[in-house]
């Protein structure tokens, strides 16, 4: 074989034949939601957190809203002993929330473990043994029967020394763990095994944490093995059934979301991801992929942020720009397509109905962010998005005319810089192409009234001075008829827009105008604080920009008034 064959490996073997449910449920309530980051996410990493760091995640987890948080392996590590004793004697565990504690099946261990929770007033003590084929023959060498064992041993373990402790309101957890890789059947048998010794009720339920320790198929093999395991578990309303996801075919979240349409309640992760090999389930991700549904997932995500730089910082692990929901660049379109269906839809979305924008499956404004990234140009983008930037950051609104006219400049100018472009850059991109203030320059200009309204108007050319005077129906017919009495030449106004750039009486107002100078298509675009002013300083860049461009003069270009 080759060092790249598919031959030497098998999939999974199916779930035996049961009443799958699973496909035809929705979800609609979030899950119990246990943060793994104190513990799993500390063991994956290269420098495991100091007490201090551990302290800062924790008032982090505790803020984002998550009520139950694995804190640690008490019995392995004296950091981890000594931050679940800071909890304990400065008494930051806030009242709806529990603490968990992970151990293996051995007495010191437990004995230590329990020692760590004294005057806690409520734990969790999470068992754990290796169940699968390949631990019990390769790694334990034992059979089924000696495995189930020490799952046993282990568990009377932890009911005999829970029983020294009866001031502390007990949670028993236990976990087959590799549960992804074992036989459906001998996950039941251990499983309950364990329940013979802990004797959970109804009102005093144990949890059974199921986990794809390594992620071995996918989601929906796993929702297959979960639902199976509920439908066959013994006494099952004393159960509260948990998922340990792992990302290694990059389906973690997946898994966990159809692990609770197949039954589980209960939900172990981290925040944004972190855990051993490629990482845990992420608590953020899956939290909103149930808001985006219109559950509430009943944890505080509105300033992801805030939970990036904890993450970023007690880690050392920067998170990916393109991370789902929270990373930089996940609202951010450069496609010109997508930009202009963004801005569309923004444009039509009322704030009484439900979320309908294009591209966008949440309100960025939910979770803290803005417009400002949503639409970003750069040389993949198209008129909507330039468009967008002007709108939103100068109140510059383009007609559909002069966006096609400023798209290749725009384009150019980011091919050029081979980067993105800010709205500043565009606006300036804009006034270079499509306003020119020489050699023809609106000096002063009077409006009369009357049966046809007239304009008499002073040019600069150069050091000479120009005045016309001209009639019309508006302001702009009449320049251009001035225009056409001073020069014999017709400038046809083929469409203009006008608009205030801001809502008070001060703001200035900009101007642009699709002119026919000589048979030539010419846009402009001019800025003034008074209206009229604006519209004829953009006639005249158009003349300007027409003269630099060599459009012959002709008489004949017919003029079409829009005022």
């Amino acid at each position: 074989m080759s060092a790249f064959d598919h031959r030497k490996y098998r999939p999974a073997p199916r779930v035996p034949a049961f009443d799958r449910q699973w496909p035809d449920r929705d979800l609609d309530h979030a899950p119990i939601w246990v943060s793994e980051d104190l513990r799993d996410g500390n063991q994956a990493l290269l420098e495991p957190m100091s007490v201090a760091q551990k302290q800062r995640f924790w008032h982090q987890i505790v803020k984002v809203g998550i009520k139950e948080v694995m804190v640690g392996f008490p019995s392995a590590s004296q950091p981890d002993y000594d931050f679940v004793r800071w909890l304990i004697e400065e008494d930051q565990i806030p009242e709806d929330v529990t603490i968990a504690v992970l151990v293996q099946c051995r007495e010191h261990l437990i004995e230590k473990t329990f020692e760590s929770l004294v005057g806690a007033k409520r734990a969790i003590v999470h068992l754990y043994n290796s169940t699968s084929t390949t631990q019990r023959e390769r790694v334990f060498e034992m059979d089924r029967a000696g495995i189930v064992d020490i799952a046993v041993q282990g568990a009377t373990w932890v009911k005999t020394y829970a029983a020294r402790y009866p001031q502390i309101e007990w949670c028993f957890e236990y976990t087959p763990e590799s549960f992804s890789s074992t036989e459906i059947d001998f996950s039941l048998e251990i499983c309950e095994a364990v329940m013979d010794v802990w004797q959970p009720t109804p009102d005093n339920k144990c949890i059974l944490n199921l986990p794809t320790t390594v992620e071995v198929a996918g989601p929906h093999h796993h929702a297959d093995q979960i639902e199976y395991f509920c439908q066959h578990i013994k006494n099952r309303d004393s159960v509260i059934i948990s998922v340990h996801t792992h990302n290694d075919r990059g389906g973690a979240a997946a898994s966990a979301e159809l692990a609770l349409l197949a039954g589980a309640e209960r939900v172990e992760g981290t925040l944004l991801g972190n855990g051993e090999r490629t990482g845990n389930m992420d608590i953020v991700t899956l939290a909103m992929n149930l808001y985006s549904q219109g559950i509430d997932p009943e944890l505080d995500l509105s300033n992801p942020d805030e939970i990036i730089q904890v993450v970023q910082e007690c880690t050392g692990i920067a998170m990916h720009p393109r991370h789902p929901w929270v990373g930089e660049m996940v609202y951010t379109a450069f496609s010109g397509s997508h930009q202009d269906a963004i801005r569309k839809s923004l444009k039509k979305q009322r704030p009484d109905e439900p979320w309908q924008v294009a591209y966008l499956p949440i309100d960025p404004r939910d979770i803290g962010r803005d417009y400002q990234a949503v639409i970003r140009v750069n040389s993949q983008s198209g008129k909507g998005g330039m468009a967008f930037l002007l709108e939103r950051d100068y109140g510059i609104s383009l007609p559909r005319w002069m966006m096609l006219a400023l798209a290749p400049y725009v384009q150019k100018e980011s091919e050029v810089r081979a980067s993105e472009l800010s709205s500043e850059i565009i606006r300036q991109v804009m006034f270079d192409n499509f306003q020119r203030e020489a050699p023809l320059s609106l000096a002063d200009y009077r409006l009369s009234k009357g049966q046809e309204e007239g304009i008499e108007v002073t040019l600069w050319q150069g050091a000479e001075t120009l005045r016309l005077s001209g009639k019309g129906n508006g302001a702009m017919s009449s320049f251009t008829d001035a225009w056409q009495r001073h020069t014999g030449t017709s400038v046809g106004i083929i469409d203009y827009s006008e608009h205030s750039l801001g809502g008070d009486s001060d703001a200035n107002a900009i101007a642009f105008v699709q002119l026919n100078v000589g048979g030539q298509r010419i846009c402009a675009v001019a800025e003034d604080s008074d209206t009229v002013s604006a519209s004829l300083k953009a006639i005249l860049s158009g003349i300007n920009l027409a003269e630099a461009q060599g459009a012959p003069q002709s008489t004949e270009a017919r003029a079409t008034t829009v005022d």
